[in-house]
């Protein structure tokens, strides 16, 4: 019955898919509003028909919060504790410590997260690892695959294979006296857990680490009998369905002014490295506290502007296309390098005065030649183009090297 309403449902969503004019969102956000392919509409709007004979509750506040203040919650009866997010991001150290209470008195707790808590493995004594932790973009995930099994045999099938978005994320570690592995899949030949049952207390928890598996994508595409086979293992209770929309109102402020600390604290190098920052902040300003002498003011010297401004100039002229005015400048600039150079003079630009000019420079005769008839030819024209601008430039620039 479960698996026609889902495969009803998921045919009528494909229906509204396919008749969209947005592009497709691809980004995993398991929002329980979302109808893009990893939202988590179907199995949230879905959920009293996946635990049909079962009292289904969809929370609207923290867990937490819930469990704690909510004048409402009967705890006299047994309840299943749902979630299904990326991360439980929002669950405080204390909302963990209330849920190990929760569970230990009999209640189930089932939690799909890529990633959990460090307070929760710490407590449940188990560690994960993911090989995929640092792929993020919607095209490295798409190449991403993986196969499913889940270890009943008493399914019809217990083999299920998804084709995009399966991060090499597993349990590591665990107490396997007090856990049972529940499903598996295949990381470079060898099946690992990503599906297990931790007992705590009267009750237990059901960890899965790929919540993908639960989004509207593979419940469009067939896997609608893998998660009510999941859903399977849950024993018949009340259902506390959490998409957690909102963060609890009585912890998470508190917890957050002093989470930096807590970090700090939680690792032993990290504790030490406060600690002698402090120490050494406290002694800087013991050290500090004396009165000082004025500093003395640096006084800048006055900077050489003519190289900038002589740019600014060239460039203005390079602008207007003035080439023979700056030719007429370079002429000026080399002529003038040689009077102070080479103390020659440059009334009359001569075969004698080219002969000096060779043997004083160390250049060629017959470069040094061929340059001062090019001034001599270019200080005539009336007229200069770009290009015997640049010649009369790189031979200036030559000959002077």
């Amino acid at each position: 019955m479960v698996l026609q309403r889902l495969q009803k449902y998921a045919s009528l969503l494909l229906l509204f898919t396919l008749i969209g004019c947005n592009k497709t969102d691809w980004n995993e956000n398991f929002k329980e509003k979302e109808k893009s392919p990893f939202g988590n509409y179907i199995i949230y709007n879905e959920a009293e028909n996946l635990f049909k004979d079962q009292e289904v509750s969809l929370l609207k506040e923290n867990i937490y919060d819930y469990l704690a203040f909510n004048s409402d919650f009967d705890s006299t009866k047994t309840h299943n504790y749902v979630a299904i997010k990326h991360s439980g991001y929002k669950l405080t150290n204390t909302g963990v410590t209330e849920l190990l209470s929760f569970v230990s008195k009999g209640n189930n707790v089932f939690l799909a997260f890529n990633s959990f808590k460090d307070s929760l493995k710490t407590s449940l004594k188990f560690t994960t690892n993911n090989l995929d932790k640092n792929v993020y973009a919607v095209n490295d995930l798409k190449k991403l695959k993986g196969t499913f099994e889940l270890n009943n045999k008493s399914f019809s099938k217990t083999s299920f294979s998804f084709d995009r978005n399966i991060r090499r994320n597993y349990f590591l570690q665990y107490d396997e006296n007090t856990t049972s592995v529940l499903g598996t899949f295949a990381v470079d030949g060898e099946k690992v857990p990503n599906f297990i049952k931790i007992h705590h207390g009267k009750g237990a928890f059901y960890l899965h680490i790929h919540p993908i598996s639960f989004t509207n994508y593979y419940l469009l595409n067939d896997k609608e009998a893998y998660a009510a086979n999941v859903f399977s293992y849950l024993p018949n209770a009340a259902v506390i369905w959490d998409p957690q929309i909102k963060s609890s109102k009585y912890e998470d402020k508190k917890e957050d002014d002093s989470n930096v600390f807590k970090f700090f604290l939680e690792h032993p190098t990290l504790k030490w490295f406060l600690f002698v920052s402090i120490i050494g902040v406290l002694l800087f300003m013991l050290f500090n506290a004396r009165r000082k002498q004025r500093p003395i003011p640096v006084i800048e010297p006055l900077k050489n502007s003519t190289v900038a401004f002589t740019q600014t100039i060239a460039n203005l002229y390079l602008k207007e296309q003035d080439h023979k005015n700056l030719v007429d400048k370079k002429i000026a600039y080399f002529l003038e390098k040689v009077r102070s150079k080479y103390l020659l003079d440059t009334t009359n630009l001569n075969s004698d005065f080219i002969e000096k000019l060779a043997s004083k420079s160390g250049n060629e005769l017959q470069k040094t030649k061929y340059l001062v008839n090019t001034i001599i030819t270019l200080n005539k024209k009336p007229e200069c183009i770009e290009e015997e601008l640049i010649v009369l430039h790189k031979m200036i620039e030559n000959f002077l090297k």
